[in-house]
């Protein structure tokens, strides 16, 4: 299949090198500097060579931010049988966008990325394929990411949406937190080293990701439980309840050992 990935970020990248061996690819980018490190695929840089390439599917790896008007940029110059694909995090507009577009459309999100992920082993990954769109286009990246090991879950559009309102409005808003009140430690412990470098890699990816993310509508009601939560444990300090502390540490080891539970 002639495949074209556009973007050469860090999940671009990461496409081309998976697909490259078994399919022509090539890569779109603007910015010649980003292609120096892909490479056993064609490097783009106008329209007119993506027109020419002809590609049987695209995937759209460029930022979030610049998910929708890349596409209505390249659209023009597809074929049109062309699949157009995305893997964002964030399908705000995405649905009504690919129904509009005329062309056949798969939506799917690999929920790791190359900050804390391990990309030789992502047996411990999750995938999400929007159930929503074409069939073959589906079954593709079905089979791409079960080469993968990652552990799929077909969800609509909406069903994505509050399921990344969850899985990463919590630990975002979280990081963010324990972002604002740190300060430097001359000795810091082994707890606070591995909270600050998961703030360093939270904070490293594009600021209109993290907004939109936390913009998501269903983001408001999951903070607030973090609000609710943060009252109850603040109330069990100020009063020194050690009865109510060993309730509250009950509960959310419970609440760990269940999701545990859930993911084996």
């Amino acid at each position: 299949m002639k495949i074209l990935v556009m973007g050469a970020g860090k999940m671009g990248s990461f496409f081309l090198d998976l697909l490259s061996f078994d399919h022509e690819t090539a890569v779109y980018e603007k910015d010649p500097k980003r292609m120096r490190f892909t490479y056993n695929c064609q490097r783009l840089t106008s329209l007119d060579e993506v027109k020419a390439f002809a590609p049987e599917l695209v995937i759209n790896a460029v930022t979030v931010k610049f998910t929708i008007p890349a596409f209505k940029e390249v659209l023009p110059y597809l074929p049109a049988d062309c699949i157009i694909s995305d893997i964002s995090s964030v399908k705000t507009h995405l649905k009504e966008f690919y129904q509009e577009s005329g062309h056949r459309y798969v939506s799917t999100h690999p929920m790791f990325g190359p900050t804390f992920a391990n990309l030789q082993q992502l047996s411990e990954e999750n995938a999400i394929i929007i159930n929503e769109g074409d069939y073959m286009g589906r079954i593709f990246f079905k089979d791409l990411y079960n080469r993968l090991g990652l552990n799929i879950y077909e969800y609509s559009f909406e069903e994505h949406d509050k399921t990344v309102a969850y899985s990463l409005s919590i630990p975002f808003v979280s990081t963010f937190v324990f972002a604002a009140v740190m300060k430097h430690q001359d000795a810091p412990g082994t707890t606070f080293k591995r909270h600050l470098k998961i703030a360093k890699g939270v904070l490293n990816e594009d600021d209109y990701l993290l907004q939109e993310i936390l913009f998501n509508p269903y983001t408001s009601s999951q903070v607030e439980q973090i609000r609710e939560q943060l009252k109850e444990l603040l109330d069990i300090i100020d009063h020194k309840d050690a009865n109510g502390m060993k309730q509250y540490l009950t509960k959310i080891r419970d609440n760990v050992r269940q999701d545990i539970e859930r993911l084996k």
